[in-house]
């Protein structure tokens, strides 16, 4: 108060709330305006970075349709594109269970390493000494395993001792890329660290080699979500990612569900491992996963843990890799422009989350009974 008037006190320009809801088609519509505007601004980029464009603007059409040529244009890209998003979408479902329950597993990747570990260790050792179909069961036997058993042990520290699962389960990648560069060392007696591709324990292909792969990931979509939205340890998953405390209130016991999610994740990166194993390499390097298990990390947040929505995410980040490297090959531009193009689209991806579940309020348009 100054010569006994009051100070006035302005609102601020622009605050912001939290929306309570959005309907989901509201939602998906922000998420396409979105890439509209990525690939607006990518066109820009590539305009000013590309000498081809230069030369010739009127190219920039071609320039977006690359993204659909790349996985379209032939029989043969349009069964790598539906592949990849499977494999994609499979390690994506993996990681839902979990992180459904707040419990953030970076360790799809090394999970994943394992089962694919875990079922070239069962060929190598065991191809050609027992029937074929016997071998492939053992084979996703042992991936599964591998894979719960990866999974479950950060959830036991974290029941146990309250460790911290990002860190813990980040680690145990390196652990599991160390563990597969040594059994390569003890396999590949030369040294070379280079297995080569097995002759047994191949999936078989009904049509095509892909389509067991592309089905699995269908029926295990169709499967998670069941589990999640109508069984009794999905409603309990959930109750423990709302609230620990009153997890713990109603009876439910917070320890067993972390280590029972935990398990359940690893096992099904594990089955991911089985595919990529018996459906498509039939052999193991430390990069058999290729980073998908940390891509499959933002797959499965763009769809907010949803296993129907991750069919979308899945196709949408599977078509722009597939796009970009169609780009790379069409316009020869350096080699880190389409990772730019990528990276440009997935920002705007990524920022419309904002004004997903923020509300921008001006000064003198606010909404009734917010101050």
């Amino acid at each position: 108060m100054r010569n006994g008037k009051k100070k006035e006190t302005r609102e601020p320009l622009i605050h912001l709330t939290r929306r309570d809801t959005m309907h989901p088609a509201k939602a998906w519509g922000i998420r396409g305006i979105a890439v509209l505007l990525g690939l607006l601004v990518c066109g820009l980029a590539a305009f000013l970075l590309v000498e081809k464009l230069q030369q010739n603007p009127g190219r920039i059409g071609e320039f977006y349709y690359t993204f659909i040529k790349g996985s379209f244009a032939t029989q043969r890209k349009t069964w790598k594109f539906f592949k990849d998003l499977a494999i994609l979408l499979s390690i994506a479902l993996a990681l839902t269970p979990a992180f459904r329950m707040r419990f953030w597993n970076t360790g799809a990747e090394g999970q994943t390493l394992m089962g694919v570990w875990g079922a070239i260790a069962v060929a190598f050792y065991g191809g050609g000494k027992m029937p074929e179909g016997v071998l492939l069961v053992l084979m996703f036997l042992a991936s599964v395993l591998c894979g719960a058993i990866w999974g479950g042990i950060p959830a036991l520290f974290k029941a146990k001792w309250n460790t911290n699962e990002t860190l813990f389960t980040l680690m145990m990648n390196y652990v599991a890329s160390y563990l597969v560069a040594y059994f390569l060392v003890v396999w590949v007696p030369s040294g070379s660290s280079n297995l080569g591709k097995l002759k047994y324990g191949k999936l078989p292909s009904f049509g095509h080699d892909y389509l067991v792969i592309i089905l699995v990931a269908l029926v295990l979509t169709a499967a998670l979500y069941i589990y999640l939205e109508y069984s009794k340890h999905g409603y309990e998953i959930n109750v423990v990612g709302e609230s620990v405390r009153t997890a713990r209130y109603v009876g439910i016991g917070v320890g067993k569900v972390i280590i029972r999610t935990m398990i359940l994740s690893g096992a099904l990166c594990g089955l991911a491992g089985y595919l990529i194993a018996a459906g498509l390499d039939q052999t193991i390097t430390t990069e058999s996963v290729g980073g998908q298990g940390f891509t499959a990390i933002m797959v499965c947040w763009l769809a907010k843990f949803n296993p129907i929505g991750m069919v979308l995410t899945s196709g949408l980040i599977t078509l722009l890799d597939h796009g970009a490297a169609q780009i790379s090959q069409d316009f020869s531009v350096a080699a880190d422009f389409p990772d730019v193009v990528v990276g440009i689209i997935l920002f705007f991806i990524i920022g419309s989350e904002f004004f997903i579940n923020f509300q921008l309020h001006f000064r003198g348009h606010e909404k009734e009974g917010i101050k």
